[in-house]
């Protein structure tokens, strides 16, 4: 089937545009204006972040011509069992020596290449116009441009009555890897501390006593990491290249442009010792929120003067002060999360096979794969049934 610049639908027409014909866009600067990660986040992943991503939008219209979303979209080469363990990833380690494409497909997504999605309308009150719109076309651009999936990725839980139509149409919900939030009415961190387990304060003062019998640990915040960015890099790297799950790779440029373009959301939190850097966090702070998007740590120190737990105590204590009413943390490393009395916030995945053949068989299998399977701390927090 021949590409084209449009698909149509009963009542819309998602017409395929490129960012630059976004620029003097009425409508773009709308969409996302009530999300933490507007449209000027989506234009900085585009620009900087690595991962094989080609980056489209869905310029969704209404019967009139009117332009009801912006809907950020991209084409990736997936593969199918990232984060499964075991023996089904050996086995298919085994066969990509001779087929190395074996259980990896090119796929449309939705959403965010890093972060979670969004719907895009420019009223809130289109977002369900704006799923059936999504719906109505996604496949047939998907089988135009010859991927075999499409996938919404990792859209909140908020989003499920909003997005029932996609279920409804051949599509399977699946539960994606969970963010974490920790509400904050608390005055400071030693009244958050009281209310943790007897277990959990006892373990947590050990750790802190490590940290402060070495060197003093200073804490800097800014909202600019151009000048630190060579030194703050390599730390990033040093816990992405830990992480058994890996979508995209951030970049020098995603550090310095997220600053320079969202000053008054962005917030680097800068730890050193002896004046070297040995750790830092990226966050993002909307309203009375504050998410935590990556850390980098020296690991030279990291382990043994237990910088994570530090790094944590220093964020939630600089929230505290600002007034802010909760701390959103992303995917993995839910021990510590458990126990720090976090709960898990659900992201799901959309996902179907553009072969009507194959999507049957495809959506039984597809519940398998999905990766909250195999985690099994996930099962312990107390709202793990919302997943």
């Amino acid at each position: 089937m021949p590409r084209s610049n449009s698909v149509p639908a009963p009542q819309s027409v998602a017409k395929i545009v490129t960012r630059s014909e976004l620029q003097n866009c009425e409508a773009w600067r709308h969409a996302f204006h009530n999300k933490c990660k507007d449209h000027r986040y989506y234009e900085i992943v585009e620009e900087t972040v690595q991962g094989g991503f080609d980056y489209r939008y869905l310029r969704l219209e209404d019967g009139f011509g009117k332009t009801r979303a912006i809907q950020p979209v991209f084409f990736v080469r997936q593969n199918l069992i990232e984060g499964v363990p075991g023996k089904i990833s050996s086995i298919v380690g085994r066969v990509r020596k001779v087929l190395p494409r074996f259980l990896t497909m090119r796929v449309l997504m939705v959403g965010c290449a890093a972060g979670t999605g969004d719907l895009s309308a420019c009223d809130e009150t289109d977002e369900s116009w704006v799923a059936n719109a999504l719906q109505a076309s996604l496949s047939t651009y998907a089988r135009q441009n010859k991927a075999s999936l499409v996938v919404l990725k990792d859209f909140p839980a908020t989003y499920r009555s909003k997005l029932e139509t996609f279920p409804l149409n051949g599509y399977t919900r699946i539960p994606s890897m969970p963010m974490t939030r920790l509400p904050l009415p608390y005055h400071n961190w030693d009244d958050y501390f009281r209310t943790l387990s007897k277990a959990t304060r006892k373990d947590l003062r050990r750790k802190f006593r490590k940290a402060e019998q070495a060197p003093k640990i200073e804490l800097e915040v800014v909202s600019d990491i151009t000048a630190l960015v060579d030194e703050v890099y390599p730390l990033y790297l040093a816990v992405h290249e830990r992480s058994p799950l890996k979508f995209e790779t951030l970049t020098k440029d995603y550090f310095r442009t997220i600053g320079q373009r969202v000053p008054e959301r962005a917030r680097f939190f800068i730890w050193r010792q002896l004046g070297k850097i040995v750790a830092f966090s990226f966050c993002l702070v909307c309203d009375d929120k504050i998410y935590d998007e990556c850390i980098g740590l020296d690991y030279s120190v990291a382990l043994d003067l237990h910088l994570y737990f530090y790094t944590l105590r220093d964020i939630l204590s600089w929230a505290l002060e600002q007034g802010l009413k909760y701390y959103y943390s992303n995917p993995l490393n839910y021990e510590p999360k458990l126990h720090l009395d976090c709960e898990l916030v659900p992201l799901d995945l959309y996902v179907m096979h553009t072969s009507q053949l194959l999507n049957p068989i495809f959506r039984r299998l597809i519940k398998y794969l999905g990766p909250t399977r195999h985690d099994p701390v996930l099962a312990r927090f107390p709202n793990a049934d919302q997943l």
